[in-house]
């Protein structure tokens, strides 16, 4: 097991300003509590009695949707016997952005397969940019090696990128922008694409009407592989339901659909609430953050098919506490508190608890009652990977004291680079935990203890997801945290003489962006051969929700206010 992991979800919290006074001295959180602005909870006990649809209703759309998913899966084969390939590209698109392609794997993959095998001979060339783009997406979307040197042909002299068909030009300018973001290192044509497409969509989107004006806004705010599936869904559904060229069929399927998850994920909701208000952490901890919604909302965005759903309320459940830890050892606890609550947990002993601080006691017990209940549930369900869920938490304890110690003794001020300071920074986001535990949740068809190993080692997929997270917090945060010694964003700034915030936050995005190629060019097959897709694509949504949580250098975590629209959408707005 190893002992360097990130510390999970990269939650920033507020500064103390009374952090090292003793327990007793706060009043153990129940008298002459420090000010936090913590940001309280938005939705309470919301969802202990709200339902989208009544169980009849339910029954119904789930009836509707067994005869059109069946319809939809005879398109597909049909599709992939015709010699069109612009029609198989656009159905399989259309698939995955309405987010109903899980119902329909072997079928894409199928498809995608003979597309791959056929030849980049010179019959390429009756293709459009917009196709060209397309099949190129797809290809490296689902881990098939694709040549950009297919976009060659759309160069002019000047190194401009140019298409026939005028009429459709801001569709084939979007196609290969949203292409291009697959790119890996070294593909020069691609980083052009980003610059050229990038201006261009820039400069035409103020005369674009809906819902193409959509379209590019969104594109331009986010690459279409690096949007959290639901999200895209939810947004999708709208922007077909405009399109003169839909199929009716389809979008039916894709409506019902969204409300079956919708009702599932409410109703996981409610057995969370229910759970979190029996535990009364906040009686204890009312420094903490109360973040079961959003909480939710992130694993959701990891895993969102319905045979996870008790993943989903289990990873939920192990996050809240990793939260809860996050606040305790960067905002509210004293560093011999903070060693005496990890000690604890490596020792996983109920007898442990009289060592703590009072206000850790109840909270300690907590934990260790929540993960019995978790490895039960697991054994019950014949998980082999039972052993892991605790060793994981226990390392997320490790990681966290790393980093405060680390911290006390001034190492992180000393960091002469960012890279020197992710190493620390980065096992201290946890951010390895959300992916593996996610993997152990998956169960035995799907993960192997080979697999959950080779998560645990930070791969190269995980890392870079890592450093995606670590980043886009850091400079999130920044402001809030009044120029932090420990974020990567005042190490970039000593380590380039004194440059501004401004300048330290460009040069961090582009190291995500450089983590970004790096996780493209890891999902590319036949790399991470301990890890089966779906594990890959763990991976990949975890590092989307990352991205989506902190957009814009906004913390949504913390301030909740502003997934409140997004939230409400997905679990409560019908389509």
């Amino acid at each position: 097991m190893a002992t360097s992991v990130p510390s999970v979800l990269l939650l920033p919290v507020p500064t103390c300003t009374n952090m090292l006074v003793s327990p007793v001295e706060r009043g153990d959180l129940l008298h002459c509590k420090p000010h936090f602005d913590h940001h309280p909870n938005v939705w309470g006990e919301y969802f202990l009695t709200f339902s989208p649809c009544t169980p009849s209703m339910l029954l119904n759309m789930k009836r509707e949707a067994h005869v059109t998913k069946e319809q939809v899966r005879r398109m597909i084969l049909e599709c992939s016997s015709g010699p069109n390939l612009h029609i198989k590209l656009e159905l399989i698109d259309t698939l995955e952005r309405l987010c109903i392609d899980y119902h329909y794997e072997k079928e894409i993959d199928n498809v995608l397969r003979r597309v791959h095998e056929e030849e980049d001979d010179d019959s390429d060339n009756c293709y459009d940019l917009h196709t060209t783009a397309l099949r190129f997406y797809l290809l490296r979307k689902h881990g098939y090696h694709a040549s950009p040197d297919v976009f060659q042909r759309f160069r002019d002299e000047e190194g401009n990128f140019t298409c026939d068909d005028n009429n459709n030009g801001t569709r084939s300018m979007l196609s290969l922008y949203n292409a291009a973001h697959l790119r890996i290192h070294g593909e020069e044509i691609l980083d052009d694409a980003i610059v050229f497409t990038r201006n261009y969509l820039q400069s035409v989107v103020k005369h674009l009407q809906s819902p193409m004006t959509d379209e590019v806004c969104s594109a331009l705010r986010t690459p279409l592989f690096r949007r959290p599936r639901r999200v895209e869904a939810r947004h999708y559904i709208s922007v077909y339901d405009k399109l003169p060229t839909r199929n009716e069929t389809i979008l039916e399927f894709a409506k019902l659909d969204f409300g079956i998850l919708q009702s599932l994920y409410c109703e996981e909701l409610n057995i969370l609430t229910m759970w979190w208000k029996e535990l009364q952490l906040q009686d204890h901890l009312s420094f903490a953050r109360d973040r079961m919604v959003e909480m939710h909302f992130w694993m959701l965005g990891v895993l969102f098919q319905p045979q996870y759903s008790y993943g989903r309320i289990m990873l939920t459940k192990l996050f809240i506490f990793v939260s809860i830890f996050d606040d305790i050892y960067d905002n509210y606890s004293t560093l011999e508190e903070s060693k005496l609550f990890t000690e604890a947990i490596e020792r996983w002993d109920e007898e442990a608890a009289e060592e703590l601080p009072g206000y850790m006691k109840f909270f300690y017990k907590k934990v260790l009652t929540t993960i019995k209940s978790i490895e039960t549930d697991l054994k019950l369900q014949g998980n082999k990977h039972v052993d892991y869920v605790k060793n994981l938490l226990i390392d997320a304890t490790r990681c966290y004291y790393n980093e405060v110690k680390w911290r006390s003794e001034g190492a992180d001020q000393a960091a002469a680079t960012v890279e020197e300071h992710l190493k620390i920074s980065v096992p201290s986001s946890c951010c390895m935990h959300i992916p593996v535990y996610a993997f152990i949740s998956m169960g035995n068809d799907v993960t192997t203890d080979d697999a959950i190993n080779w998560g645990i080692a930070y791969p190269k997929i995980i890392t870079s997801s890592c450093i995606v997270g670590r980043l886009v917090n850091d400079i999130a945060s920044h402001e809030r945290e009044k120029g932090s010694s420990s974020s990567t964003v005042e190490a970039c700034m000593r380590e380039h003489g004194g440059i501004t915030k401004e300048e330290a936050y460009a040069k961090l995005r582009e190291l995500v962006e450089e983590s970004w190629m790096d996780i493209a060019g890891e999902c590319l097959r036949p790399a991470a051969a301990q890890a089966a897709p779906p594990l890959l694509e763990a991976v990949v949504n975890a590092t989307r929700v990352l991205d989506f949580i902190y957009k814009d250098d906004q913390d949504a975590y913390t301030h909740p206010s502003s997934l409140k629209d997004t939230i409400h959408s997905i679990y409560i707005l019908s389509v």
